[in-house]
Parts: structure tokens; C-alpha cells; sequence
């Protein structure tokens, strides 16, 4: 059975399983059919974590591919550049890119299949053409400008703008790939030794060579100002992929398995634990289960961006008298946001997070995304943007391109749970989702991210472009999340798997900041209210932006966006004081899920309708 965000991937991984291989071959071979077609949600220069289990031992375990920063990365030297946060796009946010050798790594110590055979699809979809998604179309769209006068060599690969439904290719990112099997079969006839000569390429051969001396090259990111990369060929040849343990709480009858303090993930754990303390569940898509769990997020998301990151001790948090003194904080009212009960805020959160935003940098009143939206014109028009200012940087130049109205982010005609786009390529929402489980036992969860193709330059010689996750970053010194050499940013992706009895569930979504909450509302429909897994995905969902972004310009929010089919349950919640937006009512999340029984073998999966993309397939 597989599940993701793309029919063509979910597609591929199926074919892997037709074929023998197993659950590890069939999210790998997914995953880099998800690096061709959906380039604006993840690349190969990205990242990815995963929880898995498998058919010898099920213990979950978190194969980490997030990449740290690099050895030249230090908060005095973005000080030194005059900036207060780390840019969202260019070339200063990459971190070592993590998911091929991820994927390798799985591959090397649980796959069975050569990686020929893996990285087949992948290479026909970038050779011979895909079809494009619309939303990739409207990305491409978004940053055209930027392409043409300052990125040409993203220009040259992905303008004109192509219609969708078009045939793209990507005939560099396939000689890339090609170039990978040649070097892993170099190595002779034995499967891991073909694997360990793969990563060996990828992170200290030709596309170490190749990112070193693009990162040497100054360009322009969302600062305003063009910069040269911090990432060498050191930085990939010093790092590898990881295996770890879990952080996992027992919560409604389920053992919920997350990601580490690395990643936003413990923040759902906490939320379920402050919802558990607040006694009988809500009924499901009322407004008292909404403005519940809204708060409980405040309160979590408050945490996680006071508390979490790279190495960080989240125990404190998870103290049954802290869990029940935070619950106690839901009142029958909105509450505040920024409450949070342990560790520091960031200044730039407390103080500087709601600056003025100068040169449409920014989203539209309509956008779904995190962060309080931009003013719209008296008509109601398009957004009205701020010239002259400064965000998350003290010198801005007259070197800045002349905006129009229309350039802000793309979002208000986008469904949310895809990426919402500025002239720049600032991104909000982000990556793809991957569920496998196959006929022995093992199963995966996945969320790919990193590497958008409006992130950053295209790396022509290899046909991608870098990430920029160490975005995600403070600046600010002594906060566990502070930028540092080798350090991990604390991501915003965050895969989950949970058991119970004898079932083994695994879910995810895209969404940025969204994940842990679009998670949350699957979760709870699913395993306290008894939904199956289509019918929880289906069922309408929210999420609240009253917490500092984790995406340039690190803004702090008010909405609680709602899908319209909520009907009176608006008014109630308005009512409660929440500043509700409401959206399209297909239009939150992109959650994809398996499960399995471990008795009968019953496989069960569900995948997401919004943006009519997303697909589930198993026999």
C-alpha cells in the first residue's frame, strides 16, 4: 500500500511493490519521482525525516536526513551582513543537502533492490517529460521576474512558463541521476557497496565539487541584497544520515511516536497531552472542539519556539503537572498568543516580529499560510505593499527591482495547502508527504521537503537547486535554537506513526508550521472519534496562525483559518473572540495515511482530495 502527495508517486512506489521490493524501495523510488514532479514542494538539495518500522523489530525508529548547518555559519556572521533573521531564499540558508543520502542510507540498510532499478522512474519522468501540476505552473509563474534578472540559470530551465499538463523535463537532473547509478556501479556487483559508492559521490564527488563552487557565487535572495553561500564540499563530506529514537507519548489509548526536539513534531505530542487533560473530547467539527484545540496550540507552539531545537532536554515539557497547569490556561474565551510557559522567546518574536514588511515581502489578506496578512486596497483588491521599509535586514539599497501591486505571494487564488510564493520566491507551506506499507511488516512515514525550485538558484551542471531550511533558525545568541556550525535548524516537517492493539499507523502532511495541526485534526477524528481514515482526512479542517512563522519574515499571526463547511460554528467561534478567516472549504492540508494490522495483515490507507492530486493505491 502506498500513500503520498502525487498520483505519480504513489503510482511508482506501487510498481516497486509489484515488483518484489519492499516498503524501504517503494518510499525511495516514490521520493525521487516526487523530486521531478512536484520540483516547488522538494528536491534532491532538500531534506527529509522519516519514522519506520520493520519487519524484524517494531520499534519505531527516526531515520534523520536533515542536514546541519554549515561550518562558516554563525549568528555574528548574519549579524555581520546586517541582518536580523536569515533569508528565506538565496543561497545563505542552505544546510547540508540531507535526502538523497537519506534515501541512500535506507536503501543501503533496509532495501532489497538495486539502486538502477530505484532511480528508473525518476530518470524517464526528468528525461522523456512529466505532465506539470498546475500549482507547479503557478510557482514557476510567480517567480518569472526574479528568473529573468537575477537567476538565469533558473530561467533557463524552467521558462517559459509551461501550461499545465504540459511535458516538462529536467534532461540535467536525469544525467545527475544517471551519472549516480554509473558511480554506484562502479563499485562492482554488491548491493551496499554499490549504495556506499552513491553516497560517497553525492556528498564527497561530483555534486560536492559542483555545489562548492556554485555556493563560491553571489545571488540574490529575499534580503534584498545578493550573497554568496556559506556551504563547501567539506560540510557534505563531514555529514551523514542518522537513525534515532523516537520521542513518543501514550495518549487516548495510542502510543504517538514523533520526530525529536529538531523538529516542530513533539509540539503534536503536547497538544494531545493538554487535550487529554481537558477531560471528554469535544464533539468532532463543533466549535468547541476547534477553539480547544486551537488554543492548545497556542500554547504548544508557544513552547516549541521558546524550547525546541537541535540537542535540546524537552522532558520539562511533557511533566504531567506542567501538561495540566498549561490545559488549565483553556478558557472559555480566545486566549493570547506567545503565552509560553518555559524556556525564551526570541526577541525578534516579542519585539520585531510585526514590522512593517518593505518590498513585497509579505502574503496576501487572502493567503493561508502563517503570519498576519497584508493590507488589501480600499476595494478590496490586491494587496497594498509597504516600500522603503526594513525586514530582517538594516540596509536596504536602491538596488531593489520597482514592484506593482501584483507582486506578492501567490496564494490568494491557491489552495493552502501548497506553497504560497512571493516575487522572490519567499515561501510559505511547503514539501510532500510519503506512507508505505508492504506485505511483511514494514511500514514508513516520510515527509520529503527543501530544495523548492524558487528557493534558490538551479545548480545547472546538476539540475536543482539548493535548500534553505536554515531559515528556521534564530540569530539571537543562547536560544536552543540559535544558528551554530553542524547544528541541525529546528525544521517545521514532522512525519508521525503511531500504534495501538496490533495496528501500525502512519500519517502525514505538506504544510509548513500547518503540519502538527492539520496532524492533530486527523488524528483526533481518526483515533478518538472513530473515523476511518478516509472520512478523517475528508472532514473539514482548521488550523491558527497566532504563533511566529517559522519562514522569512518570521512573522507572528492572529488568524484561525477555517474550511467553509463549518457553517455555524463560525459565528460561535467568533463569538469566543478567535479572528476567524475562512477559506475554500477544500483547502487545509494535504494528509496522506496507512495502517496495518498486525493480526491479519490488513492493510487500510486514505490520501488527501484537497487539490486533487493526492493519491492511495494497494492490492
Amino acid at each position: 500500500m502506498v500513500a503520498s502527495t502525487h498520483w505519480l508517486a504513489s503510482s511508482v512506489g506501487m510498481a516497486i511493490l509489484e515488483r518484489g521490493g519492499n516498503a524501504f524501495d517503494a518510499a525511495a523510488a516514490a521520493a525521487f519521482t516526487l523530486h521531478v514532479c512536484e520540483p516547488h514542494m522538494n528536491g534532491p538539495g532538500g531534506e527529509v525525516p522519516a519514522i519506520f518500522v520493520t519487519a524484524g523489530d517494531s520499534t519505531p525508529t527516526v531515520l534523520c536526513g536533515q542536514g546541519v548547518a554549515p561550518g562558516g555559519a554563525t549568528a555574528e556572521h548574519f549579524r555581520g551582513l546586517g541582518l536580523d533573521v536569515v533569508p528565506g531564499t538565496g543561497l545563505l540558508a542552505a544546510t547540508v543537502p540531507g535526502a538523497v543520502g537519506a534515501w541512500l542510507t535506507l536503501l543501503r540498510d533496509h532495501g532489497t533492490m538495486w539502486l538502477r532499478d530505484i532511480l528508473d522512474f525518476a530518470i524517464g519522468y526528468a528525461e522523456h517529460g512529466h505532465p506539470v501540476a498546475p500549482a507547479v505552473v503557478d510557482t514557476i509563474a510567480a517567480v518569472t521576474e526574479l528568473f529573468q534578472q537575477y537567476w538565469p540559470s533558473s530561467a533557463r530551465l524552467w521558462l517559459p512558463t509551461p501550461a499545465a499538463g504540459q511535458l516538462i523535463r529536467n534532461p540535467a537532473l536525469a544525467a545527475t541521476y544517471r551519472r549516480l547509478v554509473d558511480d554506484a556501479e562502479a563499485a562492482g556487483q554488491d548491493r551496499e557497496r554499490q549504495l556506499d559508492a552513491a553516497i560517497r559521490a553525492w556528498y564527497e564527488g561530483f555534486v560536492a565539487e559542483a555545489i562548492d563552487e556554485f555556493c563560491r557565487t553571489e545571488v540574490m535572495d529575499d534580503s534584498g541584497r545578493a550573497h554568496a553561500g556559506l556551504l563547501t564540499g567539506a560540510d557534505l563530506a563531514a555529514w551523514r544520515p542518522s537513525y534515532e529514537p523516537t520521542i513518543s507519548l501514550d495518549v487516548f489509548g495510542w502510543q504517538v511516536h514523533k520526530v525529536g526536539a529538531w523538529s516542530q513534531g513533539p509540539a503534536l505530542l503536547q497538544q494531545l497531552a493538554m487535550l487529554e487533560a481537558l477531560g471528554d473530547p469535544a464533539k468532532p467539527v463543533s466549535a468547541t472542539e476547534v477553539h480547544r484545540v486551537v488554543e492548545v496550540a497556542k500554547l504548544a507552539f508557544a513552547d516549541r519556539d521558546a524550547n525546541f531545537g537541535d540537542g535540546a532536554d524537552l522532558s520539562p515539557l511533557f511533566d504531567p503537572a506542567y501538561i495540566a497547569q498549561r490545559a488549565g490556561l483553556v478558557a472559555g474565551e480566545a486566549g493570547p498568543s506567545l503565552r509560553n510557559g518555559l524556556g525564551r522567546l526570541p526577541k525578534y518574536v516579542l519585539e520585531g516580529g510585526t514590522a512593517p514588511m518593505g518590498f513585497g515581502i509579505g502574503e496576501p489578506t487572502l493567503g493561508g499560510s502563517s503570519g498576519p496578512a497584508l493590507d488589501t486596497d480600499p476595494e478590496g483588491g490586491l494587496p497594498a505593499f509597504h516600500r522603503g521599509g526594513s525586514y530582517g535586514s538594516r540596509r536596504l539599497g536602491g538596488e531593489m527591482p520597482a514592484f506593482r501591486q501584483d507582486d506578492g505571494f501567490l496564494g490568494a487564488r491557491h489552495w493552502r495547502s501548497e506553497p504560497v510564493v512571493n516575487w522572490w520566491g519567499t515561501t510559505r507551506g511547503d514539501t510532500c508527504h510519503i506512507d508505505v506499507a508492504d506485505r511483511w511488516g514494514n511500514v514508513i512515514s516520510a515527509t520529503p521537503s527543501g530544495g523548492w525550485l524558487q528557493s534558490s538558484p538551479t545548480i545547472e551542471s546538476l539540475g536543482f537547486c539548493l535548500g534553505t531550511r536554515a531559515q528556521m533558525f534564530w540569530l539571537e545568541d543562547g536560544l536552543p535554537n540559535t544558528i551554530a556550525p553542524g547544528k541541525r535548524p529546528r525544521t517545521t516537517l514532522s512525519p508521525s506513526f503511531a500504534t495501538r492493539d496490533n495496528v501500525h499507523l502512519s500519517f502525514g502532511t505538506p504544510g509548513g508550521d500547518q503540519q502538527d495541526q492539520w496532524q492533530l485534526v486527523f488524528f483526533l477524528n481518526h483515533a478518538v472519534h472513530g473515523m476511518n481514515l478516509q472520512a478523517a482526512i475528508d472532514s473539514p479542517s482548521w488550523h491558527t496562525a497566532a504563533f511566529a512563522s517559522s519562514f522569512y519574515p518570521r512573522q507572528t499571526g492572529t488568524q484561525l483559518l477555517i474550511e467553509a463547511r463549518f457553517g455555524d460554528a463560525v459565528d460561535e467561534l467568533r463569538k469566543l473572540g478567535h479572528d476567524v478567516e475562512v477559506v475554500d472549504g477544500w483547502s487545509l492540508g494535504r494528509m496522506s495515511a496507512i495502517s496495518r494490522d498486525l493480526e491479519t495483515g490488513l492493510l487500510r490507507a486514505g490520501a488527501n482530495a484537497r487539490g486533487q492530486q493526492g493519491y492511495a493505491v494497494g492490492r
